[in-house]
């Protein structure tokens, strides 16, 4: 069960959930910079909540290979 407020990820139709996550990943500076406390804490678990339910319903998202440890650093990608 989540602490966070606003509606529960797990509730939210597919178009809401990614338009709640695009907001969250634009605040975040400004909330890590300048929230209280209590507001980064609260972003923080609002953003893992709505990122979990994402990789949740995703499990098979396509993973850009330059966003892999190998990838960063030149390393030859398998196949």
């Amino acid at each position: 069960m989540s602490t966070t407020t606003g509606i529960p990820g797990c509730e939210l139709a597919e178009e809401l959930l990614l338009r709640e996550l695009r907001h969250l990943h634009r605040t975040r500076n400004g909330t890590f910079l300048h929230g209280s406390p209590d507001a980064l804490r609260e972003h923080t678990a609002r953003t893992f909540e709505l990122e979990q339910e994402y990789l949740r319903r995703h499990p098979e998202r396509e993973v850009d290979p330059r966003r892999t440890r190998s990838g960063a650093r030149g390393e030859p990608q398998h196949a």
